[in-house]
């Protein structure tokens, strides 16, 4: 199946297989999507790595369970199998922290001249963000 995964600020598209209930990414797709990699020590993140046992499911040879991943990530996950879209929302204990630090994250969008500003241009200074809704 077609697959579009968010998270975050990347969205990921590629190739998926359904598993019954599981959404599974190949090992290419796994580390083109989420920077995961199979390694003898399990599933590595740059220098930090999941242990995966054998009988927990979810690394398989037919690919890695994103829904597995997500809980053992301590992530919330939103699938649309019928959309082949799926949304990794950040962990809870990551986001309390963003919200006690008070640091907005960083985003982009243009000016009024359409030129593109990213919200960290203007880390320490005071600015003002006008927003509304259509609805």
């Amino acid at each position: 199946m077609r697959l579009t995964l968010l998270d975050g600020a990347r969205t990921w598209q590629g190739e998926a297989t359904l598993d019954g209930d599981e959404i599974r990414l190949t090992d290419a797709a796994l580390e083109g999507a989420l920077g995961f990699r199979r390694e003898p020590e399990g599933l590595c993140r740059g220098a930090v790595c999941l242990p995966v046992a054998a009988t927990d499911g979810l690394a398989t040879q037919d690919g890695v369970g994103l829904t597995r991943l997500a809980a053992v990530l301590g992530r919330p996950i939103a699938v649309d199998r019928d959309a082949g879209v799926v949304a990794l929302a950040e962990a809870p204990g990551e986001q309390q922290a963003r919200l006690e630090s008070l640091d907005a994250p960083d985003f982009e969008l243009p000016d009024l001249e359409g030129k593109r500003r990213r919200l960290g241009e203007f880390r320490g200074k005071k600015i003002l963000l006008h927003a509304f809704a259509s609805w």
